[in-house]
């Protein structure tokens, strides 16, 4: 079952970087086999390490800085970035004849991981030299330190601009302005400090495949989701619009796209019941695909909007700038800086407090809600039916149906073993764009974030091949 929030705590206080080279080194030796023992990842493929290994011997060198913004698709990325810096990074500086001091990274990490993974999460990212930060304010300390380590860090640091994983291999979420910022930052610092290393955000991708198309694993999946949700083997499928490569993927995808509808109709009801949400009038016109997508966006910022409502907050911005500001809102109710004296408190001022936590933890259940689907598309799977986007899909419906049942999503269902790719693209020069910063902060970094944008969706290689044999 879901681990509720049930009383009050004292404030979330900055954890911060305490890099030591010890834990690095057990660290590096452990992970192959905890990855083997906690994952289904059996390989790690690296692109174009030894472009990193050239600016790394840049940086090392004193005549560059270095930011490395990596795609963040699914939790098990931080072992792809560990791969590359620790083993691919190193063999090919040796292959280019090029000697590198220990390859490491920092790297920012949100605060709130330590919360549902344990606090020694947060001691060990600490010692590895991570920075926390509260994605849903402006943490000053937090940005603050990042500035510091980029400046004046021993190592690179490590970033994901897209905030958090979402779970699809082939869609990169809309980043956020933190990356690019944090670099103008540097370029500022750095003059300042009278210092002319240039600084770079080298692009790395990250994606995963299934050795063997899982198939027969998605199936029993599907099954399994069905069952949970009441619908019959002998209900009626849906007929996909497109021909499909195979009557096997022909029959998956119905199914798939009949637990969707339900699942949303139901989900639609519960929100048009108990908190109102408006009907949504779709066109006749649009096919079932994009009448699909435009029930789940008119659910999900309902879902929002009860949220929002509750704490008082305005709609504004994006989805995942709302779900920011909903996180950090149902924080302050539960983590509280009056708090930090609890000996101060009487029973009943300890009682309320408590009160006020367990009510902001439920509200922000619909926002955990949203943070699933935020990437989804009604025409994902029929665009490209490979087992892997079947297998994101599948796997992102259980997540609802788990949190719907009121358990808890992770660790994830395995549906097969699978191999990680990590490509290293082209690095983009953050000082030469520093005459534009200067006449317009905002139009630069929104320029910066664009192109950022754009580097990382090159990186993302065609998965389909062969996948439906």
């Amino acid at each position: 079952m879901i681990s509720a929030i049930i009383r009050a705590q004292p404030p979330l206080d900055f954890i911060p970087e305490r890099f030591n080279p010890w834990v690095r080194r057990f660290v590096r030796v452990a992970l192959p086999g905890w990855m083997r023992w906690q994952t289904d990842l059996v390989n790690i493929k690296v692109n174009n390490a030894g472009v990193l290994a050239k600016h790394y011997a840049e940086f090392q060198a004193g005549h560059s800085r270095l930011i490395l913004a990596f795609r963040h698709p699914a939790p098990e990325d931080a072992y792809g970035m560990a791969h590359l810096l620790w083993k691919a990074v190193p063999q090919s500086a040796v292959q280019m004849g090029k000697k590198l001091q220990p390859v490491h990274s920092h790297f920012i990490y949100d605060r709130g991981i330590p919360l549902w993974a344990g606090k020694w999460v947060g001691w060990l990212c600490s010692h590895l030299g991570g920075v926390s930060i509260q994605r849903g304010k402006l943490d000053l300390v937090a940005l603050k330190a990042a500035r510091k380590l980029l400046v004046n860090g021993k190592f690179p640091l490590a970033a994901a601009p897209e905030g958090g994983n979402n779970g699809h291999n082939e869609i990169v979420s809309p980043l956020e302005p933190g990356v690019p910022q944090l670099a103008f930052w540097c370029v500022e610092d750095l003059a300042k400090s009278q210092r002319s290393e240039p600084v770079y955000i080298v692009p790395l991708g990250i994606q995963y495949r299934y050795i063997n198309p899982p198939w027969d694993a998605i199936d029993e999946l599907l099954s399994q989701l069905e069952l949970y949700s009441g619908l019959s083997s002998t209900d009626e499928k849906f007929v996909p619009p497109v021909e499909l490569p195979t009557a096997q993927i022909t029959n998956l995808y119905g199914r798939l796209y009949r637990l969707a509808e339900h699942l949303l109709s139901l989900m639609e009801s519960y929100y048009y019941q108990i908190y109102g949400l408006e009907q949504l009038d779709t066109p006749e016109a649009k096919d079932a695909n994009a009448q699909l997508a435009l029930r789940l966006e008119h659910l999900l910022n309902g879902a929002l909007a009860v949220a929002e409502k509750y704490f008082n907050l305005r709609p504004k911005g994006s989805v995942i700038d709302r779900c920011r500001r909903l996180e950090q809102a149902g924080w302050e109710r539960i983590f509280r800086e009056d708090l930090r004296n609890e000996a101060a408190l009487s029973s009943v001022e300890r009682g309320l407090a408590d009160r006020i936590a367990e009510e902001a933890d439920l509200r922000m259940w619909h926002m955990r809600l949203v943070e699933s689907f935020v990437a989804v598309t009604g025409r994902y799977v029929l665009e490209k039916p490979t087992a892997d986007r079947f297998a994101e899909t599948v796997l992102l419906m259980t997540d609802m149906v788990t949190r719907l049942q009121g358990k808890t999503p992770f660790p994830r269902p395995s549906l097969g073993k699978r191999e990680a790719q990590v490509i290293v693209g082209e690095p983009i020069c953050v000082s030469e764009r520093w005459d534009d910063y200067k006449q317009s902060r905002r139009k630069a970094v929104s320029a910066l974030t664009k192109d950022l944008q754009t580097a990382l969706e090159s990186l993302i290689v065609d998965s389909f091949e062969d996948q439906n044999r």
